[in-house]
């Protein structure tokens, strides 16, 4: 695609007074270490990890570090990317440069969808967790006050979202610590709870536990972990709003893998020793759990209290991520102009941020259809890793076609991704083994049946709306673009 002046990295173009100003760099070094943890830290952890471990039994270890390592793959190519080129807004901009507008236009509303659809299964989650201590409440009530909330911090400034999320995190971070140091103390004392299960390491190495379902409980367990590290990527639309990105997106990538182990895997350890596998609930949060057998019912509120707030952070990323996804989509007209219009005073793109919520809000009021609250979270989860899948998929594609044009500026990059295009491929394989796996489970064959219909849907919208309006303002569209 070409034009005499391509202005897709410019945001004054936009028109009218309201786009004249950009978005501001209010995320300091400390904002964007948390959210990357937070981001490393998701709903599926402490909501879907029960589902999981059921299936899995201690084989989850394997699943996460697996998962994990592909993940900080993916990490590293969108970082090396990104720092080629510091007015890069998201990695939807390199995307567009590497691969063509069609396939910025594909990723860019599939990632937005991936956010949308994250934070309704987030907001589910919060109802739910609600309903702990008022379970006559309908958790659809909670599940709108929340979004509700999490929408005016948004609206306030970027730095006030940076601050929320970083209280978020911080509360997680605590949280998963303590309950790791509590359960080594309780094995290491042979802790033994009230319905008679007695903390011990045992509990993780008997051999009938490891494979409890064989292979495909083991495969089973990759879309929930999947899904737990959705929101990984979110340095990647918080690289226009970062202060010092050469530095700080570099250091925050490459602390992923421990934080892998600390928050995945000593935590997936902890909690199948103490409760033994077969006494962990597919259903709830294993986290509260764990306390409530303990016979500690007021350590298990506060747990549930700090999975509650986690929820409320991985919502937060997803009003923050669609909304400046979508605003980025507006800037390279794939979305209506309306959306690039940024708030005055805090430079918010305010009516992305509103449309996001408002999709978010119809999408929540199907808990009015579907009142079970681990029912609906299985569905809206299983569409969003699909879509970050594609996501992560069309990432590593930009990478391959960088690393075939521009060779000169990956020689000169000093945060090369490691294993270069030979894990590119690789990488991109493991995804591919993953949708393949979605084919044997009921309800993910179902969403991943439904998901055809979103991309046929995007592309009759790009041939007959935003590609005729692109080649009218005088764009010329190369055979390799389409």
């Amino acid at each position: 695609m070409t034009k005499n002046h391509h202005d897709r990295l410019n945001p004054g173009s936009a028109e009218g007074p309201d786009c004249a100003q950009t978005l501001q760099r209010g995320l300091s070094s400390r904002h964007i270490q948390l959210i990357s943890i937070g981001g490393a830290i998701g709903t599926g952890l402490f909501m879907g990890s029960g589902k999981t471990i059921a299936l899995s039994g201690t084989s989850i270890v394997i699943t996460y570090l697996i998962v994990g390592f592909f993940m900080f793959m993916v990490m590293r190519a969108m970082g090396e990317l990104l720092l080629t080129r510091l007015d890069y807004r998201s990695f939807a901009d390199f995307v567009s440069e590497y691969l063509g507008p069609k396939a910025s236009f594909f990723l860019g509303w599939s990632y937005w969808l991936s956010w949308v659809v994250t934070c309704i299964a987030d907001v589910v989650v919060c109802g739910g967790y609600v309903q702990y201590w008022l379970p006559e409440v309908s958790p659809w009530l909670p599940a709108l006050l929340t979004l509700g909330l999490l929408c005016l911090f948004n609206m306030l400034s970027v730095k006030m979202f940076g601050e929320a999320e970083f209280w978020f995190a911080m509360i997680k971070v605590v949280a998963i610590v303590a309950l790791i140091v509590t359960g080594a103390w309780m094995v290491f004392h042979g802790w033994t709870s009230p319905g008679g299960v007695t903390a011990s390491v045992r509990n993780v190495t008997d051999p009938a536990i490891f494979m409890p379902h064989g292979i495909f409980g083991f495969f089973a367990g990759f879309q929930i972990a999947i899904f737990s590290c959705t929101g990984i990527e979110l340095l990647g639309t918080l690289s226009a709003e970062t202060k010092n990105p050469e530095k700080v997106l570099p250091k925050a990538i490459n602390v992923i893998p421990a934080r892998i182990i600390i928050f995945y895997v000593f935590s997936m350890l902890t909690i199948i020793a103490v409760s033994s596998w077969s006494h962990i609930s597919p259903d709830s949060s294993p986290f509260v759990m764990l306390f409530d057998q303990a016979g500690l019912p007021a350590a298990a509120a506060v747990i549930n209290f700090v999975v509650l707030t986690s929820a409320m952070s991985s919502a937060n990323s997803g009003v923050y991520s669609s909304t400046r996804m979508l605003y980025s989509l507006s800037m390279e007209k794939h979305a209506h102009v309306q959306f690039r219009i940024l708030s005055r005073n805090t430079a918010i793109p305010i009516r992305s941020l509103l449309f996001s919520c408002f999709c978010m809000v119809v999408g929540t009021l199907l808990l009015i259809l579907v009142p079970n609250v681990m029912t609906l979270f299985t569905i809206v989860s299983t569409v969003a890793a699909i879509l970050v899948v594609y996501s992560w998929g069309t990432i590593l594609a930009a990478y391959l076609v960088y690393r075939n044009k521009r060779p000169d500026l990956h020689a000169g990059s000093n945060f090369k991704m490691p294993g270069g295009v030979t894990m590119a491929w690789l990488t991109l394989a493991f995804f591919a083994f993953t949708l393949v796996l979605m084919v044997f489970d009921r309800d993910t064959l179902i969403a991943l049946c439904s998901m055809p219909l979103w991309f046929i849907a995007l592309g009759l919208i790009w041939r007959f709306r935003v590609r005729d309006s692109l080649a009218r303002e005088g764009y010329v569209f190369s055979a390799e673009a389409e």
